[in-house]
């Protein structure tokens, strides 16, 4: 996958692939949206989720600095309102305030489906927390169409 350059106003950034040696980096973003987590964990779980053949995280950079990351993977198992498999999925987007709303975020999900794509997808969903509305706005701008809501449960045995 080739690198993706492009300037935002005045700011510039790149989009590349990631490393296991970027799961730090990319653990320093997520914490700010996955907040119950640590950054050791979510390092950890970088680094794992790089290892494996059915996911890929992509990392925005720019003057050297981590401003942004997509991770997506192939989801076999029944992906709600999708009727094939695998079904690229959008496993989590972020981008540090200054960079939002001037097209990073929907390049770097341009750059997801595409991957996607390559892997033989026709469908590629995602999800968000019923309370987050910029996800919502986010995911709907870029058009993604609503397929349900749910609540989930759980209960000790």
């Amino acid at each position: 996958m080739g690198v993706k350059r492009y300037r935002l106003e005045t700011m510039k950034a790149t989009i590349r692939k990631a490393r296991v040696e970027d799961a730090g980096k990319i653990a320093s973003l997520a914490i700010q949206m996955w907040e119950s987590h640590t950054i050791e964990e979510l390092t950890q779980e970088f680094c794992d989720y790089m290892n494996k053949e059915s996911g890929i995280i992509f990392l925005a950079i720019s003057d050297g600095c981590a401003v942004g990351f997509a991770q997506c993977g192939l989801r076999y198992d029944y992906v709600e309102g999708t009727d094939s498999s695998p079904v690229g999925y959008l496993e989590g987007i972020f981008v540090v305030g200054e960079y939002r709303k001037r097209g990073l975020g929907k390049d770097m999900l341009e750059t997801c489906q595409k991957w996607a794509k390559e892997q033989g997808c026709t469908e590629f969903a995602s999800d968000c927390e019923l309370f987050n509305e910029d996800s919502l706005k986010f995911h709907l701008k870029l058009g993604f169409t609503e397929a349900n809501r749910i609540i989930c449960f759980t209960k000790k045995l």
